[in-house]
């Protein structure tokens, strides 16, 4: 049963737009041309977003591929498909790459081992909290959404998976 996700190339320099739509046609398995606008976030760099359907897992193969490229800010969503709970990943240089579960409205679900364990190894209300913000990937999202604000109302298309 196929799923589908979005790609958003959030912030990536102008040569290397060329390599990120290589590294998602290899994924996909079918040529891919991306509609790249600037980033007024930062000057020079491009951004861009495209939709995308495949098999259930393309979504860690597409951040997997995206991640080559350390300068790059990208963030990539599964959405959850039967027997098949949805992702969101999120690459920020110098951070590195954040993975979460998430639910069918896209947010991020911790599951009961993970929170057990955070609980118990947590000193204190401001060391929970610290915690918890770790899990759900806010530093990641605090980095990343100028880049998404300044993406309203970009054209987004949606790409196919092949075979």
């Amino acid at each position: 049963m196929p799923t589908r996700g979005v790609i958003y190339v959030h912030s990536t320099p102008l040569a290397v737009c060329p390599h990120v739509e290589w590294a998602i046609a290899r994924v996909l398995t079918a040529p891919v041309k991306l509609h790249w606008s600037a980033q007024p976030v930062d000057p020079g760099a491009r951004r861009a977003e495209s939709g995308w359907s495949g098999r259930p897992g393309t979504g860690a193969e597409l951040a997997a591929a995206l991640r080559q490229w350390p300068m790059i800010r990208f963030e990539i969503t599964e959405e959850p498909s039967p027997g098949v709970d949805g992702e969101r990943f999120m690459y920020v240089p110098g951070r590195g790459l954040f993975r979460a579960t998430c639910g069918a409205a896209g947010d991020i679900q911790l599951g009961e081992d993970r929170l057990r364990a955070i609980m118990s190894s947590a000193r204190g209300p401001e060391a929970l909290a610290h915690a918890l913000d770790k899990a759900m990937g806010t530093a990641w999202d605090a980095e990343l959404e100028p880049y998404r604000y300044a993406g309203d109302g970009a054209p987004n298309m949606v790409l196919t998976r092949v075979g």
